[in-house]
C-alpha cells in the first residue's frame, strides 16, 4: 500500500528547531546531496542515521544544477522527513519556467515539506562562474521565488531561507550592493539564511554586522554559518574554485605542508589539519553566539562527527565504535 503524504504541518520551521533546547552546546545541522548511485545512497542513509542519533536540528538537501536532481531531491527529502528529521529542501531557478517552479513547489508541499532554501543557482552549462542568464518564462532573482512561494496557497505557510555570502557574492559589484541584494530577499519574506562556506570567521562576523547596520530588523534574522571540514587539499581547492570563496594563505600553507608533496600518502595529516581548523572555527562561532552550525558533509558522517566530538557534542570516532555507528 502506498504511503500517504505526511501533512505539511508535521515539519517544524527551521527557526523553531534552532531555537529549541539542544542536546549539545549549540544546535547543529547538516547538508546532504541527492545520491547518484546505490553506493552513494547507502552512504547517505548511514550518515542520516548517525546525525539523527546525534540530535541534528535539521538536515538540508541540495538541488542539482539545472534541476538535474529534481526527482532525487524530492524523494530523498521526503524520506528524511519521515526519518523523522526536520528537512530543508533547496530549489534553484536554473532551467525552470515559472510554471515548472509552481509544479515543484506543489510537489514539495504534497510531500509534507515546508522548509525551503530559495536560490538563484549556478548558471546552466556547467561553469558556476560563467554568465548567468534567466530561462525564458522563468525568473531572474531568488527574491521572485520567495514571493511566488508566499503567494501560492499550497506553499504560503512555508518558511523560506536564502544563501548569504560572507565574502560578498562574486557577481555583486561591491559589498554594499551584496548587502542590499541580501536585504531584498529578506524583505521579500525570507526568515533566515545559511552562508556559503568560508574559512575565516571574521568574514562571517562582518556579514552579520553589515546586515544589522543596514537594516536593524531584517538584518537581525538568523544567519547560520556553513562549515565544510577539509579532508582533501584537492577537494577544497575545487570547492573554492566553484564557489568563489577564499582560502586563507596561512591555511593553504598548513595544508600543503601536511601533504608534503604527496597528498594521497599523507591524506590523514591533511585531514587532521582540516578537522583542527573546523573545530577552531566552530569554537569561535559558538563564542560569538551563532544560532546553529551547518556542516557541508558531502554525504559522509566521519569528519563532521570528529568536529562535533572535539566540541564535546558527539562520541569519539574509531573502529571500535563501528566508525559512524553511534546507536
Amino acid at each position: 500500500m502506498a504511503q500517504q503524504p505526511i501533512p505539511a504541518s508535521y515539519q517544524r520551521s527551521i527557526t523553531d528547531v534552532i531555537s529549541m533546547p539542544s542536546p549539545g552546546r549549540i544546535p547543529f545541522s547538516v547538508e546532504f546531496m541527492p545520491p547518484r548511485d546505490d553506493a552513494a545512497e547507502a552512504r547517505l542513509w548511514k550518515a542520516a542515521e548517525t546525525f539523527h542519533d546525534l540530535g541534528a536540528a535539521f538536515v538540508s538537501v541540495t538541488y542539482g544544477a539545472g534541476g538535474s536532481s529534481r526527482e532525487r531531491t524530492t524523494r530523498v527529502a521526503r524520506q528524511l522527513a519521515r526519518h523523522p528529521l526536520t528537512t530543508l529542501v533547496h530549489l534553484t531557478l536554473v532551467n525552470h519556467t515559472e510554471e515548472e517552479l509552481i509544479s515543484i513547489l506543489k510537489d514539495y508541499a504534497g510531500a509534507g515539506l515546508s522548509n525551503l532554501l530559495a536560490l538563484r543557482g549556478d548558471p546552466p552549462g556547467g561553469d558556476p562562474l560563467g554568465e548567468w542568464t534567466p530561462t525564458p518564462g522563468g525568473y531572474h532573482f531568488a527574491s521572485e521565488l520567495i514571493e511566488l512561494t508566499k503567494r501560492l496557497p499550497e506553499t504560503s505557510h512555508f518558511q523560506v531561507g536564502i544563501a548569504t555570502f560572507p565574502e560578498g557574492h562574486f557577481r555583486a559589484p561591491s559589498l554594499e550592493a551584496d548587502t542590499e541584494f541580501t536585504l531584498a530577499k529578506l524583505r521579500a519574506g525570507a526568515e533566515f539564511s545559511i552562508t556559503q562556506m568560508f574559512f575565516d570567521v571574521d568574514y562571517y562576523l562582518r556579514l552579520r554586522d553589515r546586515l544589522v547596520k543596514a537594516d536593524s530588523e531584517q538584518g537581525a534574522k538568523p544567519i547560520i554559518p556553513g562549515i565544510m571540514p577539509i579532508t582533501s587539499l584537492r577537494s577544497v581547492r575545487r570547492q573554492i574554485e566553484l564557489s568563489g570563496a577564499h582560502l586563507p594563505a596561512q591555511l593553504e600553507e598548513r595544508l600543503v605542508a601536511a601533504a608534503r608533496g604527496d597528498e594521497e600518502a599523507h591524506r590523514d595529516d591533511i585531514r587532521k589539519v582540516g578537522i583542527e581548523v573546523s573545530t577552531a572555527m566552530a569554537e569561535r562561532l559558538i563564542a560569538e553566539g551563532v544560532p546553529d552550525l551547518h556542516f557541508m558533509t558531502m554525504n559522509f558522517a566521519r569528519a563532521t562527527q570528529e568536529v562535533l566530538h572535539n566540541l564535546g557534542m558527539a562520541p569519539a570516532w574509531g573502529p571500535e565504535l563501528g566508525h559512524d555507528a553511534v546507536r
